[in-house]
């Protein structure tokens, strides 16, 4: 990944605190060539008199609070201006904040997207209603969801499938590796890779042929798994120290190995299935959103297509 570009979305409700400025920060000590554009949606529905209402004074007093959101972006903007970088500011009007951040994604074309990772509610994951979710399955560009914002990049881990039982292409885990190996490089960290796997629980193993042998299948499983991620290894030059195979579920054992690993920044790949699909199945990468301790890089493959838009 060739960072030349970085989109920060600054969170319209905090005037004090914005960490995904603060990574964007750090990473600007690495990419001393990047620009940055700082990106705001804000929206306050006192000042959306509806078509009714819909007259100039309510027109002149949005236009005046995008000037005074405008001004704190400037400031926001200090910083990274003072060590030389080139940053753009836009602070824009809408309801819709996912929306209007995904347009502005797809106008500037940034390499990579910073945004604070929230936690969510049950109820925001069921609607799908909310702008991180929204982003992992719909954003083309890399997104960066920042949760420990002042963690120095020491350890990069790349999480892959080679037997694409996620439904990954095998091209996505490359670009996965590949991404987690290039910031690892520009930041002086050690990147690493792991690969989940997770045999029939032995409580749901109905047939009498795997009661009877339940160790024999679930070794089995083992080395159908550990040979697909060797062969992964090999055609990557992946050192054995470099990689971890990880029994379990992957939204139980990855944040375990993050956390007693200090893994700093997740790199994992999301692909976007259907609405119906998503609400039934989910995304590896949303369940993971919760419970992981880190930062996490959302990877979509080359040549992603939005598919709630017609073809």
């Amino acid at each position: 990944m060739n960072i030349q570009h970085i989109m920060v979305i600054i969170d319209p409700t905090s005037e004090t605190d914005q960490p995904c400025l603060r990574r964007a920060e750090q990473l600007a000590r690495h990419y001393p060539q990047a620009q940055f554009t700082l990106f705001l949606c804000d929206y306050i529905p006192a000042l959306d008199g509806g078509l009714l209402f819909n007259n100039e004074l309510l027109k002149d007093a949005r236009n005046t609070f995008l000037g005074h959101r405008e001004e704190y972006l400037d400031s926001l903007a200090q910083n990274l201006r003072a060590s030389g970088h080139t940053v753009n500011t836009s602070a824009v009007w809408g309801k819709r904040f996912e929306r209007h951040i995904l347009k502005a994604i797809q106008e500037q074309q940034p390499d990579v997207v910073l945004k604070t990772g929230q936690r969510h509610s049950l109820l925001k994951r069921l609607v799908l209603s909310n702008s991180d979710w929204f982003l992992i399955r719909y954003c083309p560009t890399p997104l960066w969801l920042v949760k420990q914002p002042d963690a120095v990049l020491q350890n990069i881990c790349a999480s892959v499938d080679p037997l694409h039982e996620s439904d990954k292409p095998a091209a996505l885990d490359r670009k996965i590796l590949a991404t987690a190996r290039t910031l690892a490089d520009a930041t002086g960290a050690k990147a690493q890779a792991i690969h989940c796997y997770n045999p029939l629980p032995q409580t749901l193993a109905f047939d009498s042929g795997l009661v009877a042998d339940y160790d024999g299948y679930a070794a089995q499983v083992h080395q159908h798994h550990a040979d697909a991620f060797g062969e992964f290894a090999k055609a990557n030059d992946l050192p054995v120290d470099q990689r971890h195979l990880l029994r379990g579920y992957p939204e139980q054992s990855i944040p375990e190995f993050v956390e007693q690993n200090g893994v700093n920044l997740l790199v994992l790949g999301a692909i976007s299935r259907s609405r119906i699909e998503n609400a039934l199945i989910g995304h590896t990468a949303e369940r993971l959103l919760e419970d992981v301790p880190c930062d996490m890089l959302v990877i979509k493959p080359d040549g992603f297509v939005d598919p709630s838009r017609p073809a």
